[in-house]
């Protein structure tokens, strides 16, 4: 495969459906406007066949290469990563952070994922990224910082699951890469909460059963591209049923540049952090003050 970057958009991506080597054209146009109007209505928009049905064998391979560095901790969580003790221990009995809820997924590292893996080529492509900055309206978008969370693969296994957890980025986009034989379905609550509202009563409500209405589902299909509101958005990954497992390569942006994540948040999700972490800790800006 050319190793160029318009060869490989025009080879990888269904440029027919979503022509990314030609902004600002009217088919590009068109795909962009469709975008934002998903996300402006349900947070969510699901690119299709994204990658080439063609090359959805070379992305399950290389997936199954790398799942087995992926780092697994299963381990008791809530649905806003943040610890109980210390501030935590001020939270009230009813508040959702206390509804415990088992982490049992794995993520690989970005420096796992070997930089000529078809998702570490797309991350970085700048005719992707131009895409989807525009999708998000915003000027341009940036790859993170972060030697291992900038582009993660993640796994997850039979019988295991991705529990309810907000994103810390105000968007996320997402690639699945291996879809599960049964189950893995993505659950979400499109603007469950906003910059200035936490809307507990809710959050929680979703968090022990008692609101499915506010629930929606989608199936996923391998070589989909989702772009995703996940900072106001709850959702998870049902379990995965069958013997296959559901993977899913992350790619990581932010609206500015130099994002690197915090020590504890790093070493939950790797197992180990980075001099650049440690560097970083303490500087982050934060774009709103919700709870995680």
């Amino acid at each position: 495969m050319n190793t160029s970057v318009a060869p490989l958009v025009e080879q990888v991506v269904d440029t027919e459906r979503y022509p990314l080597f030609r902004p600002g054209g009217d088919a590009w146009l068109a795909a962009v406007e469709k975008v934002r109007a998903d996300l402006d209505r349900d947070g969510c928009s699901v690119l299709s066949d994204f990658v080439r049905p063609a090359h959805h064998d070379l992305l399950r391979h290389e997936g199954a290469g790398m799942a087995p560095r992926a780092h697994y901790d299963v381990e008791v969580v809530n649905a806003y990563n943040v610890p109980l003790d210390g501030p935590g221990a001020d939270l009230p009995d009813d508040h959702p952070a206390r509804v415990p809820l088992r982490r049992r997924n794995a993520f690989v590292a970005r420096d796992h994922i070997p930089a000529d893996a078809l998702i570490h080529r797309l991350y970085g492509d700048a005719h992707l990224k131009r895409f989807l900055a525009a999708c998000f309206g915003l000027p341009e978008i940036h790859e993170l910082a972060d030697p291992l969370a900038a582009l993660v693969l993640n796994v997850v296994r039979p019988g295991m699951d991705h529990p309810w957890h907000f994103d810390t980025n105000e968007f996320a986009v997402s690639l699945l890469t291996q879809a599960p034989e049964a189950g893995g379905v993505f659950e979400y609550c499109p603007g469950i909460r906003s910059k200035t509202d936490e809307n507990f009563a809710d959050v929680r409500a979703v968090l022990t059963g008692e609101a499915r209405h506010l629930v929606r589902r989608l199936t996923l299909r391998t070589g989909d591209l989702q772009l995703f509101r996940g900072r106001f958005a709850l959702h998870r990954v049902t379990p995965v049923e069958g013997g296959t497992e559901r993977h899913t390569a992350i790619f990581a942006y932010s609206a500015r540049p130099g994002v690197v994540g915090s020590v504890a948040r790093t070493r939950q999700l790797f197992g180990r952090v980075t001099e650049a972490h440690l560097a970083a800790e303490g500087r982050a800006v934060r774009g709103d003050s919700l709870l995680d």
